[in-house]
């Protein structure tokens, strides 16, 4: 166990961690979008064409976002990777708006500032 730790930190050494970090928000972009097509296929006719078409697509995004994550954490670790997956939230926001047209309120931008500065602080450099 402690020679695959071993392993895992050299390659974390080895790799700048910049792009796997732009793929794991990616992936949590991803992640929330699926929620958007649901809600739509919430709007269309119960089993037709559209619906089907809208839920495989939901499963797709599910699958590849579950395949993107396991990537990200063979290198990026899972507590700095969790915490980051709140960005999920404000990634709703942004959709909702785009969408359908839901407001933004001053909640929801106290509420993202706060999810920022969490990120911020649990990711932050940790002096020994």
């Amino acid at each position: 166990m402690s020679e695959m730790n071993n392993e895992l930190t050299e390659r974390t050494k080895s790799k700048s961690l910049l792009p796997y970090f732009f793929l794991m928000h990616f992936g949590f972009m991803m992640y929330a979008f699926y929620s958007v097509l649901g809600k739509i296929a919430t709007k269309t006719e119960f089993l037709s064409l559209r619906f089907f078409l809208l839920y495989a697509a939901v499963f797709l995004i599910i699958f590849f976002f579950a395949v993107l994550w396991q990537q990200v954490l063979k290198v990026i670790p899972l507590s700095v990777a969790s915490s980051n997956k709140s960005m999920t939230i404000v990634w709703g926001i942004f959709f909702g708006r785009i969408f359908f047209g839901e407001p933004i309120k001053p909640n929801m931008i106290i509420g993202a500032i706060i999810i920022f500065v969490g990120i911020l602080i649990l990711n932050g450099d940790k002096h020994d």
